[in-house]
């Protein structure tokens, strides 16, 4: 007999209410995987594999390390939830980046209450995806690391204080010189809010490139008596080779 095709997947708007859709369509219709394009599920046991056996390294900052490397499985999974609003894939996600912020920090990891700062997104590009990518990965992380024992929460801390061009085909030096000065940290970060005074923060991030946003925020927090105890991605762009 040929197969049963797959249910046509309605694909809802953006915006909030669209993606509140796409995660009950999630339940209801399950999407083709992710990672791979398996039928009937957003993450297939294989891809779910490849996210949870990946090694943290350090990355070109060498206090930020990166769960995986932006290939493959990760590299569509990491896309299908930033971009295409595939919100149930944040766990998963979530847990390689607690991953990451584990292998960054080593021995420190559970001596000091932790702060996951994520790395701000532009107010115009949450309203367009209708969600904030970064600050779900975040919150995801935060919780695998309360489970593991650790004492976790998120908090985003930064924002744009200017705006900035668009990084697509800068090289390293372009990048810093475009994100200098681009970030400051959030008032109430500096008025010590409460639940989040003592904590030691750890910026996170879906994605390292160059390492050149990962610094600027670095900067930023450091000029508000918040010095980054390490950086955390879920993935690292794969060096070319030579």
């Amino acid at each position: 007999m040929p197969p049963t095709p797959s249910p046509t997947r309605p694909t809802p708007a953006q915006g909030p209410f669209g993606h509140a859709l796409a995660g009950l369509l999630d339940v209801l219709l399950p999407a083709d995987c992710a990672g791979c394009g398996s039928e009937r599920t957003q993450l297939c046991p294989a891809c779910r594999h490849v996210l949870a056996t990946a090694r943290p390294a350090p990355t070109l900052l060498p206090w930020t390390h990166a769960a995986a490397p932006y290939t493959g499985p990760v590299r569509q999974l990491l896309l299908a939830h930033k971009e295409r609003g595939a919100l149930r894939l944040a766990g998963p996600l979530g847990e390689a980046l607690g991953r990451a912020v584990r292998s960054a920090l080593g021995a420190r990891a559970g001596a000091a209450p932790l702060l996951l700062v994520p790395m701000p997104s532009a107010r115009s590009a949450v309203r367009a995806r209708g969600h904030d990518p970064t600050l779900r990965l975040a919150g995801a992380a935060a919780r695998s690391l309360r489970l593991a024992g650790l004492d976790v929460r998120a908090a985003p801390l930064l924002r744009h204080a200017r705006p900035v061009v668009d990084q697509t085909g800068l090289n390293a030096a372009e990048r810093r010189r475009n994100l200098h000065g681009a970030l400051t940290v959030l008032p109430r970060a500096r008025t010590g809010p409460t639940g989040l005074a003592g904590r030691h923060p750890v910026l996170v991030d879906d994605l390292v490139t160059t390492g050149a946003s990962l610094a600027e925020a670095a900067r930023a927090l450091a000029g508000a008596g918040l010095p980054a105890r390490a950086g955390a991605t879920v993935a690292a762009t794969v060096r070319p080779a030579g």
